[in-house]
């Protein structure tokens, strides 16, 4: 199993810049696919951008360009650093992770939120105009 916590969160102003860090715990993240989720009041959860086991991304159309995820399997670690945040970032952002060993590969698609077995608690993002 494994324990996500994220963390970096807060609240900036349009255009600033947020790096969020997702710490993975009890197991060793190199085979796992991971991803950013968001979740804003009233909305239902979308996908931000996954990363495969490869490095494989798929961005959402709406981070594409200012977002960038990475991962350092070596520090057990997954980042997202937002650029030029927008009013519309504002959500709850959640560090997800799933075994790529139960389905024989990461999934590209931002929708497969579902395989997603594994979830942090959640930091919050607020971009103030």
């Amino acid at each position: 199993q494994v324990q996500l916590v994220e963390s970096g969160g807060g609240s900036v102003q349009s255009g600033g810049s947020l790096r969020l860090s997702c710490a993975a715990s009890g197991s060793s993240i190199h085979n796992y696919c991971m991803g950013w989720f968001r979740q804003a009041p009233g909305k239902e959860r979308e996908g931000v951008v996954i990363i495969g086991t490869e490095e494989d991304t798929t961005y959402a159309d709406s981070t594409k360009g200012r977002f960038t995820i990475s991962r350092d399997n070596f520090k057990n670690m997954l980042y997202l650093q937002m650029n030029s945040l927008k009013s519309e970032d504002t959500a709850s952002y959640y560090c997800a992770a799933y075994d790529q060993s139960w389905y024989g590969y990461c999934s590209g698609s931002l929708k497969a939120a579902s395989r997603y077995q594994y979830w942090g608690q959640g930091t919050q993002v607020t971009v103030s105009s």
